[in-house]
């Protein structure tokens, strides 16, 4: 099981809370996806280049690509011919599943009738739509393309043209007096839509974006912890009610439908990044590409991958491993941390976790340490203190 990330570096405006590497500008779109095509290219090696638990390449040919996903930015400012012609360098030069997932990030107004019957004409399969907040003052706040009643419209009308695996991201701790209510109706809304996944984060002050400086200059305030764990708490509450699986502390499905390609990101699976500032990884080493468009685009013309990489020691393997694992549903594998890093590193983390256990944050069952809902709010810190530490 492998997936493939690409990532579409351009965005219509600057939301003031992201942190991720984009431009406003689409000057150098047509430059750019020459230069992903040729990098996918580039590339097809990789998953057989992945070393085996014995260190060596594994020469085989059988690593099936099972997720593609087009993030960034807004991948749906590219045309439905530019996905396309994507799409198709990644079926040419990797073997691709019967059934993957093909996700594609869109924002609501992006997502137009006519884009999305040609959309559906792609292998397009699965829409995750940045809806974030169904209030225009809160859009506002955050600087959206989009307006409340295009959050509200997106979802019927991509079921109506055919798209029924959607998720949505949903953002909570908005600073305002109405905050709570706001966050209740967003949710309860969310949740009568019965959408297979949704993603609920909650407002993060980046440093050096725009909301960081705002906040600096006392032009917004941002919501108390006290406040925002309150709205943590009723996401839980509410979307257990409606049946959804919190199967990562973030990320909401029905039974059985949770995202493919991220659940692989947070097991560890092996991953091919496409694009500038796209990372990779292939189960011992990570890899991340440079995030300027112009130098990507001047080394990928030269037929070379301008990135950089860093090989986890077995320390780093496990630290990272606890980070990610523990904010699952599935937990903490302890059969397979004693398999895969030793019993030193087994022993240190059933010692480190019986505090956590007492106090009712952490739960041993079936050979996993599974957070509690407790435990979900203090999560970080649970993770900090049970990674090894020299």
């Amino acid at each position: 099981m492998s997936g493939i990330y690409i990532h579409i570096p351009f965005c219509k405006q600057a939301c003031h809370y992201c942190n991720f590497h984009f431009a406003t500008s689409l000057r150098h779109k047509d430059a750019l996806i020459d230069a992903i095509v040729a990098e996918i290219a580039l590339q097809r090696g990789f998953f057989e280049r992945m070393p085996t638990q014995g260190g060596k390449a594994n020469q085989s040919n059988t690593q099936e690509i099972t997720t593609i996903y087009l993030g960034g930015g807004t991948p749906s400012l590219l045309s439905t011919d530019e996905l396309t012609r994507i799409l198709e360098v990644v079926y040419r030069h990797f073997k691709v599943a019967e059934q993957p997932e093909i996700s594609l990030e869109a924002n609501p107004d992006d997502l137009t009738h006519t884009y999305l019957t040609e959309l559906r004409q792609t292998p397009v399969n699965r829409l995750s739509i940045g809806i974030q907040s169904l209030f225009d003052e809160d859009l506002r706040l955050m600087n959206r393309a989009h307006n409340a009643q295009q959050a509200r419209r997106c979802v019927a009308d991509a079921r109506q043209a055919g798209f029924e695996w959607l998720t949505i991201d949903l953002i909570y701790g908005i600073g305002s007096e109405a905050s709570d209510s706001r966050w209740q109706y967003n949710l309860d809304t969310a949740l009568s839509w019965q959408i297979p996944h949704f993603s609920a984060y909650c407002l993060t002050v980046e440093p050096k974006t725009p909301l960081a400086k705002q906040v600096a200059a006392g032009i917004v305030r941002p919501l108390s912890d006290e406040k925002a764990a309150t709205q943590f708490e009723y996401l839980m509450t509410q979307s257990a009610a409606a049946g959804y699986w919190q199967y990562e502390i973030s990320n909401f499905c029905l039974p059985h439908q949770y995202s493919r390609h991220n659940t692989a990101y947070w097991q560890g699976k092996p991953y091919l990044g496409i694009g500038p500032s796209a990372h990779s990884f292939d189960g011992t080493t990570r890899y991340w590409n440079v995030a300027n468009n112009a130098q990507y685009i001047r080394a990928i013309t030269e037929q070379q991958i301008a990135s950089n990489s860093e090989t986890l020691s077995t320390q780093q393997h496990y630290n990272e491993y606890v980070m990610t694992a523990l904010r699952t549903m599935w937990g903490i594998d302890l059969t397979w941390v004693a398999a895969r890093f030793g019993e030193a590193y087994s022993r240190h983390l059933l010692r480190e976790a019986q505090r956590f256990i007492r106090h009712q944050h952490l739960l041993q069952q079936d050979k996993h340490l599974l957070l509690t809902s407790a435990g979900k709010f203090v999560a970080d810190g649970i993770a900090s203190n049970l990674m090894w530490v020299d």
